[in-house]
C-alpha cells in the first residue's frame, strides 16, 4: 500500500452528544484521500453516529451538540462551525442509508435532485450529470431506456446502486456509506462491493459496516469503535491480523459484538 497518501479530512478530539448523552467520545482520526475507510464495532458503538456526523444530519433533530472538528482539506475547513451552510456540507459529502430510500420520483429526477436543490435549471447540463452518475453507479446499461419509470419499481440491488448514483451526481470529495449492503441479497452485496472498489478511484469513501468480511475485502483502513471511543485505527490488514488492542483482537475474533 502506497504510505504516501493525502488526508482528505481529519477528525480532531470530536464528541456529539442526543442532549446529555455522550455518544461520540473525543475521536480524532485522519480520512485518506481515494481510499475506502471502515468503520466497525458492536452495535451502539457510535459507528453511524459518527458518520453522520460529517455531513451534518444531526442537525436536522434538537438537543444534539457537537464538539471538537472534523475538518476539509486543503483548506481545512471546519464542517462542524455554526458558519457553514450544511446544505452546502452535503453537496460536498454524499451519503447513502442502509435501507435504499429512492424518492417517489422517476430515476432521472432522484439522480438529478440535488441540481434542483441548487435551483440548476439548464436540461443538457443535468442529462449530463445524470448520464455521468448512473454510469459511474454502475447502472446506465440497464436503466437508460427507462429513465422516466418510477425509481421504486426497481429491485433492491438496483434502488441502491441509483442511490449512490444520486449521491455522486455532485462531485462530492467524500461519499458515507451506512451499511450499503446489509438490505440486500448476496449477489446485490457483491455487485456493490465491487462498485466501492472501483469508485475510490474517484472519491473517498467512508463506510459503516458490521460485516467484518466485507470490512476485510473492500476496505484499505479500519477504525474499530467502542462504547463511543475509537479504540484502534490503521491499515486494514494491519487491524485485522495483528491488532495493538485487545478489544480489537476480541471483536474481530468473535469473542464478543
Amino acid at each position: 500500500m502506497n504510505t504516501e497518501v493525502i488526508k482528505s479530512a481529519e477528525i480532531k478530539n470530536l464528541k456529539f452528544a442526543y442532549g446529555d448523552h455522550m455518544v461520540v467520545r473525543d475521536v480524532s482520526m485522519p480520512i485518506y484521500r481515494n481510499r475506502i475507510t471502515a468503520l466497525i464495532g458492536p452495535s451502539g458503538c457510535g459507528k453511524t453516529t459518527l458518520l453522520r456526523c460529517f455531513n451534518r444530519m444531526h442537525d436536522l433533530y434538537p438537543g444534539t451538540n457537537y464538539q471538537g472538528e472534523i475538518l476539509l482539506y486543503p483548506e481545512s475547513e471546519n464542517i462542524l462551525s455554526r458558519n457553514v451552510d450544511p446544505i452546502e456540507v452535503r453537496m460536498r459529502i454524499g451519503m447513502v442509508f442502509q435501507k435504499p430510500n429512492p424518492f417517489p420520483k422517476t430515476i432521472f429526477e432522484n439522480v438529478a435532485y440535488g441540481f434542483r436543490v441548487r435551483g440548476i435549471r439548464s436540461r443538457s447540463f443535468i442529462e449530463g450529470k445524470v448520464e455521468k452518475a448512473l454510469r459511474q453507479a454502475g447502472i446506465w446499461d440497464e436503466v437508460k431506456d427507462r429513465l422516466h419509470k418510477p425509481a421504486i419499481a426497481l429491485s433492491g440491488g438496483q434502488q441502491q446502486r441509483i442511490c449512490i448514483a444520486r449521491a455522486l451526481a455532485t462531485d462530492p470529495e467524500i461519499l458515507l456509506l451506512d451499511e450499503p449492503t446489509s438490505a440486500l441479497d448476496p449477489i446485490s452485496t457483491a455487485h456493490i462491493e465491487e462498485l466501492v472498489s472501483q469508485l475510490k478511484e474517484k472519491v473517498t469513501i467512508v463506510m459503516v459496516t458490521h460485516n467484518l468480511h466485507q470490512a476485510g475485502r473492500v476496505s484499505d483502513y479500519t477504525a474499530f469503535m467502542f462504547l463511543g471511543e475509537l479504540v484502534e485505527f490503521g491499515p486494514t490488514d494491519k487491524i485485522f491480523t495483528t491488532p495493538s488492542d485487545k478489544r480489537t483482537e476480541n471483536y474481530i475474533t468473535g469473542r464478543f459484538g
